[in-house]
């Protein structure tokens, strides 16, 4: 039986690696980890397809120690501990502790996380996780701190273009045919940053063409996948397309193509809890200070759906859905935290300045600390003007109202306290 195309082509080298250059590029932290032999735990974070599993394995055999791995999805407490104590029998006639990895690790339970802390602790296997979820959320903190946490992003299109041609000159299958790469638009399109789905879309339009002599075009592609829907996508979610389109069409303020992709998404079998974050974040990303009570409502929506789950689930999140798409939109607070962020990283570390600075200690309030503070509550309306930024970007602007009703309260009070200050929106 012939392996599918995306088997064939899996590199078997980090020379062979295509993308996350920020990993496994000259000087990325993975290769330098790699190439002296000291590999730590890890989890690898990123979307379906950018190399999680691959780079797991190439981990393993560059430094030569056994390699173990295991499905959350079909895996229990007990193959975790099977597969623990194999590895224990192993770890003496290797140089290395035996790689564990764990294959979409965010479907692990509590009891299945916690059952992998002592191995990982003690040496006894190098976790290796995969997830397209976040850590922070679907990770429990205790085996999160236990291993380092790195990033894979979606392959960009030259990343893309160099798989495509060197399947079609390497692979052993696709070299028996003739095949021209006329356009490669629509398959790095459909693809999404996905190495598997790209060459899965390439296999197809291979597979169906009824040629040796193939030219490869974008109407072609198109043509292939239209009557192949879901040929290159085995579960048939289109997760992170859908969920994009989620998002957007909330923010676009449309509770109609809102309810559609959410309903995608429950008849998809999508995790309930991750729709819910979803509509947290747009609650306060999109939403904002246009109207507070959004983002309440997402978050009392998230925790309805966890306690009923499903198929009740359904209903608050179609509340919280349609309430979000129908709100005033504002990403004033969304704008202003990253112009901070931007401003401390280009500023550096700032001096506070003395009055407003912790003084615990009489020496602290000797060196005037706290000195010439002004309680905003001891003066009329709970304010009074004083400096709060560092003396270098003392006059700097961060936060920019938007205007929608509830925000403009919020101007007008600032305009009222601070004056010319906020004259410029």
């Amino acid at each position: 039986m012939i392996e599918p195309l995306a088997e064939r082509m899996r590199p078997r080298s980090l020379d062979d690696f295509v993308g996350q250059q920020h990993l496994v590029g000259p000087g990325g932290v993975l290769r330098n980890m790699i190439d002296t032999g000291r590999i730590s735990s890890m989890i690898l974070w990123g979307p379906p397809g950018v190399g999680k599993t691959t780079l797991a394995r190439i981990i393993a055999h560059r430094i030569e120690a056994p390699f173990f791995t295991l499905s959350a999805v079909s895996s229990g407490v007990k193959d975790v501990r099977d597969v623990i104590n194999k590895a224990k029998d192993r770890t003496i006639f290797s140089v290395g502790s035996p790689v564990l990895f764990i294959d979409e690790i965010h479907r692990f339970s509590k009891n299945q996380q916690d059952s992998l802390l002592g191995a990982v602790e003690e040496g006894t296997v190098t976790l290796i996780g995969a997830t397209t979820e976040n850590p922070s959320f679907e990770v429990i903190r205790p085996l999160l701190s236990r291993c380092q946490l790195y990033v894979m992003h979606s392959l960009g299109k030259d990343d893309l273009e160099k798989l495509l041609h060197r399947a079609i000159s390497q692979d052993v299958e696709l070299k028996k045919k003739e095949i021209t790469l006329q356009q490669s638009g629509a398959l790095l399109r459909y693809s999404g940053g996905d190495a598997r789905k790209l060459l899965n879309i390439l296999e197809l339009v291979v597979d169906v063409a009824g040629s040796d002599h193939i030219v490869i075009t974008d109407k072609v592609v198109e043509e292939r996948l239209q009557k192949n829907p879901l040929a290159y996508d085995k579960q048939g979610d289109m997760h992170y397309d859908i969920i994009s389109a989620f998002i957007k069409s909330i923010r676009g303020s449309d509770p109609d193509a809102a309810l559609y992709w959410l309903a995608r998404m429950i008849e998809g079998g999508e995790q309930p809890e991750f729709i819910a974050r979803r509509l947290v974040i747009s609650a306060a990303e999109d939403i904002g200070l246009a109207n507070p009570n959004a983002l309440l409502l997402a978050n009392a929506a998230f925790d309805a759906v966890m306690k009923v789950g499903w198929p009740e689930g359904r209903i608050p999140l179609a509340e919280a859905t349609v309430y979000l798409a129908a709100s005033p939109k504002s990403n004033s607070a969304y704008l202003g935290v990253n112009s901070a962020i931007q401003l401390a990283k280009n500023t550096g570390n700032l001096s506070v300045p003395l009055p407003i600075r912790n003084a615990p200690t009489e020496l602290m309030k000797d060196l005037g600390y706290h000195d010439g503070y002004k309680y905003p509550h001891d003066f009329p309306g709970h304010f009074t003007e004083q400096q709060y930024l560092p003396d270098e970007i003392r006059n700097t602007r961060i936060w920019h109202a938007q205007h929608s009703p509830s925000e403009e309260h919020l101007y007008q009070w600032m305009r009222t306290c601070w004056g010319k200050r906020f004259e410029d929106n």
